[in-house]
């Protein structure tokens, strides 16, 4: 395998930041959050990003911030992630597949409706 030169490693780079970019213009309707810890790596979660970040792209969603986060504390659901739309209760799905992602980008994230099949809770679990 060839060494990358610095201009290839800097156009990988530019590649993965505006894949993984988070849009903070304001103009967001809401953001996606794929949680990463050490059991969602392990069962899967970044194939589901991975399927999650190709749909955006392939579908123009500019509006929406995908993002990644730690454990969510139920390492036995992952893969999870937290669909949060502006002025709607936050949720959880669990148990996600690439495809399960790819649903819930179209079902939730783009038309608004809860995949229930999928979600383990709406609402936010902070008090206050």
């Amino acid at each position: 395998m060839p060494k990358l030169t610095i201009e290839e490693l800097d156009k990988l780079r530019e590649k993965a930041v505006a894949k993984l970019r988070l849009r903070e213009s304001g103009e967001n309707r809401g953001k996606v959050t794929i949680h990463l810890g050490t059991c969602g790596i392990a069962a899967g979660g970044r194939q589901v990003l991975t399927a999650l970040l190709v749909e955006v792209e392939k579908l123009g969603i500019k509006d929406i911030t995908v993002t990644t986060a730690g454990c969510a504390g139920l390492c036995s659901r992952e893969p999870m992630a937290t669909v949060e739309l502006f002025g709607q209760a936050p949720v959880k799905y669990v148990d996600l597949t690439a495809d399960k992602i790819k649903k819930i980008l179209a079902e939730h994230v783009v038309n608004g409706k809860t995949v229930k099949d999928y979600a383990l809770a709406i609402g936010s679990e902070r008090v206050g």
